[in-house]
């Protein structure tokens, strides 16, 4: 079944409703907190599958005005570019150093390289599909399945004192999502259909961002439990340092704002940070602005108050 007279299988479709959802919510989410890279990792990755998902989707498709040899380039082309960032996000994300070769130099030499040579040069040349797919798909075929052993290598190596821990049991998972992905070469040499490809690159995908998300949730509600202990107990370093941040004060900003809460001068300020009166007055003055206040006994009860943008962003 296709959706919108386009080549989409109404399961892509709900796929892609999905990721583009996740991806709305990961994106908000990495807004508030954008010293999150790992988020950042991830969200590359939503999107990654989601142009694989659309142009897969879509492509090939006579009705559409453009070439059919260009759109079997952009459709293969983006299963390659999801397939080639899996080793570079297990490299960053989850910090596995012997995938740095693999990362860098591996992925441009057994996966992209053949992917331009087959897919775009030789098929520019013959025009000959069927052929190129059935010799550009050896190299890359077996360099996944090397991929899969050294990653779940490197897994392992990495928590050999301990496999019982969450972060383990998190990295193996993402590991058994993405392991599919090595079959997509298959796929291309049996000409599977559209349906087969999509629960099978997807579905492991969508249930570790489901368990992602649910992992937010529950250090969202921890973190409100513990700001809201410390709101009533009346202890609110942690509180301020939760707004500097939400505020988005730079380092010398933060500096000569805690002094400030301590009850210090703009002259005694000036002293402690080696900088002029006026240098801290502009400080305060910008803090003003980003904090909205006028005037310091604002900036104080501001800064110790539980937000409710606070709030949310820990739910996110």
């Amino acid at each position: 079944m296709l959706v919108f007279g386009t080549q989409i299988h109404i399961v892509t479709f709900i796929f892609i409703v999905l990721e583009s959802v996740m991806l709305f919510f990961q994106f908000i989410y990495y807004l508030f907190r954008p010293e999150d890279k790992n988020r950042l990792l991830y969200l590359i990755l939503l999107i990654l599958l989601l142009f694989y998902n659309i142009t897969g989707g879509l492509f090939p498709d006579p009705e559409i005005n453009i070439s059919i040899s260009l759109q079997q380039m952009i459709a293969y082309g983006s299963g390659f570019l999801m397939a080639s960032y899996f080793p570079f996000y297990f490299y960053k994300a989850c910090e596995l150093r012997s995938l740095r070769w693999h990362a860098l130099y591996g992925v441009p030499l057994f996966l992209m390289l053949p992917y331009v040579i087959f897919f775009v040069i030789i098929y520019a040349i013959n025009g000959n599909f069927d052929a190129d797919l059935k010799y550009g798909m050896i190299v890359p075929f077996i360099y996944a399945l090397v991929l899969l052993w050294v990653i779940f290598k490197a897994i392992r190596k990495k928590h050999e004192t301990d496999r019982n821990d969450n972060q383990y049991l998190e990295e193996i998972a993402m590991y058994l999502a993405i392991s599919p992905w090595a079959a997509l070469a298959f796929f291309g040499l049996v000409e599977e259909n559209q349906l087969t490809e999509a629960l099978c690159t997807n579905t492991g995908i969508i249930a570790i961002s489901f368990l992602f998300i649910w992992k937010s949730i529950k250090k969202a509600r921890y973190e409100y439990q513990r700001l809201l202990k410390l709101s009533l107990e009346g202890t609110s370093p942690e509180i301020i340092q939760e707004n500097f941040n939400r505020f988005r004060l730079t380092k010398m900003e933060i500096q000569t704002i805690e002094l400030l809460l301590k009850g210090y001068s703009n002259s005694e300020i000036a002293d402690r940070l080696y900088i002029s009166e006026q240098t801290v007055k502009k400080h305060i003055y910008n803090t003003f602005k980003k904090v909205k206040v006028k005037n310091r006994s604002l900036l104080a009860y501001k800064l110790q108050k539980v937000h409710f943008n606070l709030l949310l962003a820990l739910f996110l």
